[in-house]
């Protein structure tokens, strides 16, 4: 019975029958269900993960201002000016107990001209508000660099070993004029004739004032050490987007005679040091605030930046928390530092104009890019802005003189093309009579190009140069304070987004409102790449190689869809620019295409080119060469593989 058993198996497979397969559906089903709950278990694991990440995140960063603020806001003193007050200032603060038998009627300081109102706070010498006055934040109120956000001390070591800070002692104000000039002293005096004075000296009509810190007589009161210096702010939202504001403020800094660099605009929280550093600038978007100390730079400064914006804490209120920490090096038991400050806005010309270097806040671009803000589009954006008053039509003829300028690029990248097109039912045949055969077939195409004198690189070329002019005005518009608050049709404000329509929900990566410069920047770009794409000869797929021409359809969909995402919360003056430029391409390329190009005219000229010898050039030889070592390699690889299967 075992050997029957055996046999027949033997037998129906003799038939060439395959057994059949029956189709379990409780396995089925199990399975499935195994797989969906699965699935979802570890979509949920993930999505704590981030969760929990994020929490972190925040507390880590809720924790690091903490720890800062226990650290740099030092405790209130509150001591009367009687004498048993004075006695106890005495043990606390020393020789700087003399303070409070100064009598003066003045309270906090207010300096006002046509473009700042500043007051400084007896307590502590430092602003307590600073106003741009020719400014307004996104929902028009009076726009403050300062206004209780911030905090500037000294710690002070007596020979008595007491620590003062200077945040928390009253100072005594004096005001007086020099000239057209106003001068501000705030004096902390710890003796008749022994003080410590910050000194502010204002000019009519500027951002820019000198700031002096020094004293007087205080070599027998402090120790002859190192000042700690602490300056902290938070930085104020002012624009419409927090997101896109918050992308443009960090904090920069210029040491060792001319290097600039900046904290991490992005991270969560970032901190560096340097040496020799001449100036420090809590950047925002369209706004700094300026330490400069040029004469003596500090010689070591530690800065540390939070991302107010990411951390939870109040994000209507503040983008980022800057905070910059040096020494002040006595002179002989005192200290003479002679500094200014910048409480202003970031227009280049105006930063420029200090000659101290201070306009590398501004982002125009690196290398190349930078050079062609500064040199072209800079000046042509502030001559046409001269005697034309709606900025959006400053950026219209803008981009229709840049899109003119580089036509003869378009043209000949189309020309390019429609030599390509003329050759492509040659191209074809090459490809159909090599179809088994890629290097062959590739030598093939080339050769024929380069009788017919058609560059394979002359559409690519042309293109390449667009590159710096795409990024340099990328950077650009978000950096021109010239389009704040100016609107054109539907957007209010050129250097934010502008918004048709407020969607109930918020979408990923694209948010909750509808851009329709940006919309029409995609449709153009949409229209434009199709239009690109029907000129294109198709090539030849290589052998181990993507199909480029796949690709290409894909981007032509997929490039103003990441256009559509990405500029929906960017600048709508560049969605405009955008917008128009693409506008004016298609019709630059309908115009060379209808007027300009004639595809008989050009396709005689092939012909002529065909009869004439032709050099190979220098590239299309390197080019046959690789091909012919590659067809060689793929020969002989073959050939090792038959003799393998022989044996």
């Amino acid at each position: 019975m075992a050997k029957q058993h055996k046999k027949t198996p033997a037998k129906n497979s003799g038939k060439g029958e395959a057994p059949k397969k029956i189709f379990n559906l409780r396995f089925f089903i199990t399975y499935t269900l195994l797989f969906i709950s699965t699935y979802m278990m570890m979509k949920s694991c993930e999505k704590q993960k981030v969760i929990e990440t994020k929490q972190k995140k925040e507390q880590k960063i809720k924790d690091s201002l903490a720890q800062l603020k226990e650290k740099s806001v030092t405790k209130e003193l509150t001591i009367h000016k009687d004498s048993a007050g004075v006695a106890k200032a005495a043990q606390l603060i020393g020789d700087f107990s003399y303070n409070l038998t100064v009598q003066d009627q003045q309270s906090d300081v207010v300096y006002e001209n046509e473009l700042i109102k500043a007051v400084i706070a007896k307590k502590g010498g430092y602003f307590k508000s600073f106003e741009l006055k020719k400014y307004k934040t996104f929902d028009s109120l009076p726009l403050f660099l300062v206004k209780d956000n911030a905090h500037f001390n000294l710690k002070l070591k007596t020979k008595d070993g007491k620590e003062i800070n200077t945040e928390v002692l009253d100072f005594h104000p004096e005001v007086r004029k020099e000239g057209k000039n106003t001068k501000i002293t705030l004096k902390l005096y710890a003796g008749p004739d022994k003080y410590l004075a910050y000194e502010y000296l204002f000019k009519p009509d500027d951002y820019m004032f000198d700031f002096n810190i020094r004293t007087k007589n205080m070599e027998n009161v402090l120790q002859n050490t190192d000042v700690p210096l602490h300056w902290d702010l938070k930085a104020y939202r002012h624009e419409k987007s927090i997101s896109y504001e918050n992308r443009f403020t960090s904090l920069k800094y210029e040491y060792e005679d001319g290097k600039v660099d900046n904290l991490s605009a992005m991270k969560a929280e970032d901190d560096d040091e340097a040496k020799d550093v001449n100036w420090v600038d809590y950047k925002q978007h369209f706004f700094s605030t300026f330490l400069i100390s040029n004469q003596k730079p500090f010689d070591l400064a530690k800065f540390k930046q939070i991302n107010l914006a990411k951390s939870g804490e109040d994000t209507l209120r503040y983008t980022k928390h800057f905070f910059t920490d040096t020494r002040l090096k006595p002179d002989n038991g005192n200290l003479s530092y002679h500094m200014q400050m910048f409480y202003g806005p970031n227009d280049y010309k105006l930063l420029e104009s200090y000659n101290m270097g201070i306009e590398e806040v501004i982002p125009l671009g690196w290398g190349i890019f930078g050079w062609v803000n500064k040199w072209l589009f800079m000046p042509l954006f502030n001559f046409l802005s001269s005697f034309i008053v709606s900025f959006g039509l400053v950026i219209i003829l803008m981009t229709i003189i840049i899109r003119l300028a580089v036509s003869p690029l378009t043209y000949k990248t189309y020309l390019s093309q429609a030599k390509s097109k003329i050759l492509k039912p040659e191209i074809e045949e090459i490809n159909k009579k090599y179809k088994d055969n890629p290097a062959k077939r590739q030598k093939e195409v080339m050769a024929l190009q380069s009788k017919a004198g058609v560059s394979p690189l002359a559409g690519c070329i042309p293109s390449l140069l667009f590159i710096p002019i795409f990024y340099a005005l990328f950077r650009f518009f978000p950096a021109a304070i010239g389009l704040r608050q100016k609107g054109f049709l539907w957007a209010d404000d050129l250097s934010a987004y502008d918004s048709i329509l407020h969607l109930p929900f918020k979408i990923p990566a694209y948010g909750e409102h509808v851009s329709l410069f940006a919309l029409l920047a995609s449709i153009t770009m949409f229209i434009y790449m199709k239009m690109n794409a029907t000129n294109q000869t198709s090539m030849p797929t290589q052998e181990g190689m993507p199909d480029m021409q796949k690709m290409m359809k894909w981007m032509i969909y997929l490039s103003p869809l990441m256009l559509l995402f990405f500029f929906n919360n960017y600048a709508s003056g560049l969605s405009l620019y955008y917008f128009i430029s693409n506008l004016m391409t298609i019709i630059i390329l309908i115009v060379i295409k209808k007027y300009v190009i004639d595809e008989e005219k050009i396709k005689a000229v092939i012909e002529e080119n065909k009869k004439k010898p032709k050099k190979q050039g220098r590239f299309a030889k390197k080019m046959a060469e690789l091909m012919e070592k590659a067809e060689e390699q793929k020969r002989l690889q073959e050939e090792m593989k038959r003799k393998q299967n022989k044996k």
